[in-house]
């Protein structure tokens, strides 16, 4: 019986890998289930998508109480944030990693690389708009504190929580050039507004940076579904992961819509239809080229690979930046809130945290 030396074994296991890593097709198995995913993806992403949007616009009538609105707010950005690391970060790192690559991509740890550089590539293009900002305020005579410390200041730039009434509307955003900052009262909490945090531009840039991530990581996993040999337990893990993703993305897109003038507001409709369509766009994608594509190729495991590492460093960014930070630490209605409330919108946003790395187990 042959003896092998564990660098022995190392390199039958690479070989074995490489001989996979050919230009030929995925798996052609389930076609006709693979077919029925895209509308099965289509439906919980969608619900997951437009329920926070359709709740919000429509709370007159539909009767949504606060508390679920509030519940999938929070649920959803733990989500984001899980997304960012065990759905997109861990998976860059395998892809570049990959033993189908040139040596070169196992030299250095590119899919850190990229993910840092997709992080600074946000923070400069936030910092460059909110001084463009400031500085435009200022000509004009309104004072602005970027980071809220100031009288009549809003803590800092991001979708910060400010109270809401029982429809989940708040007042429309003044224009540029009046008074900066108009104190209201809501149940009991004074709420300060900003002409930079309100504009209309800056709530739309905020949210599309968020959708830009996570859109090219539905289309990617749109792609490996339509292809991939394990897909019976992908396809159900997916149906999951979409419709908790689309809570994430759609509760960002209420806060939007909340504080953006009546005419701006079907943007946040668009935004849920695009998150809506993306996975199912790359089901199709993927059946469509099933048998010439192959998700184990070097050229595939390069594009998904990058394509990852920068999507995951979108929303490490706005998860940690605007979400916790901006939404707890810095939020004057989190400061005013009692610790029972507190305590329940961490549990809350712990648990979509959770049950979205629970998946990664097996997706």
């Amino acid at each position: 019986m042959p003896h092998f030396t564990p660098s022995r074994l190392a390199f039958r296991d690479n070989a074995d890998a490489v001989d996979n890593c050919g230009s030929g097709g995925g798996a052609d198995s389930y076609f006709g289930l693979r077919v029925a995913s895209i509308f099965i993806i289509l439906a919980g992403s969608m619900f997951g998508a437009l329920f926070p949007v359709l709740a919000a616009r429509y709370s007159k009538y539909l009767k949504v109480p606060k508390g679920v609105f509030e519940f999938a707010k929070w649920f959803g950005s733990g989500v984001i944030i899980a997304t960012a690391f065990i759905h997109l970060l861990s998976p860059a790192v395998e892809e570049l990693g990959s033993p189908c690559l040139p040596e070169a991509w196992s030299e250095y740890p590119y899919a850190f690389a990229l993910c840092l550089l997709s992080i600074f590539c946000i923070f400069i293009a936030e910092l460059i708009a909110f001084r463009w900002g400031t500085a435009v305020l200022v000509k004009i005579g309104i004072s602005h504190d970027a980071h809220g410390h100031g009288i009549g200041a809003h803590a800092s730039h991001g979708p910060e929580t400010l109270e809401r009434n029982s429809d989940f509307e708040t007042d429309r955003v003044e224009e540029v050039g009046r008074k900066s900052s108009s104190s209201h009262s809501t149940n009991g909490l004074v709420v300060q507004k900003s002409a930079v945090l309100d504009s209309p531009v800056t709530q739309i840039i905020g949210v599309a940076i968020l959708e830009f991530g996570v859109v090219l990581h539905s289309i990617l996993v749109g792609l490996t579904l339509a292809v991939d040999a394990d897909f019976k337990v992908l396809f159900v893990v997916l149906v999951f992961h979409q419709t908790f993703e689309g809570l994430g993305i759609g509760s960002r897109l209420a806060y939007m819509q909340a504080h953006l003038p009546s005419a701006y507001r079907n943007i946040a409709i668009w935004g849920a239809l695009l998150f809506g369509i993306t996975t199912p766009v790359g089901i199709a994608a993927g059946l469509g080229v099933r048998s010439t594509y192959n998700p184990d190729s070097a050229t595939a495991s390069i594009v998904s690979g990058v394509m990852d590492a920068l999507s995951a460093g979108i929303l490490i960014y706005t998860g940690l930046v605007e979400l916790l930070a901006h939404e707890f630490l810095f939020s004057k209605e989190m400061q005013s809130s009692s610790n029972a409330r507190l305590a329940r919108c961490v549990g809350t946003m712990l648990l979509g945290c959770g049950l979205m790395a629970l998946l990664g187990k097996w997706a």
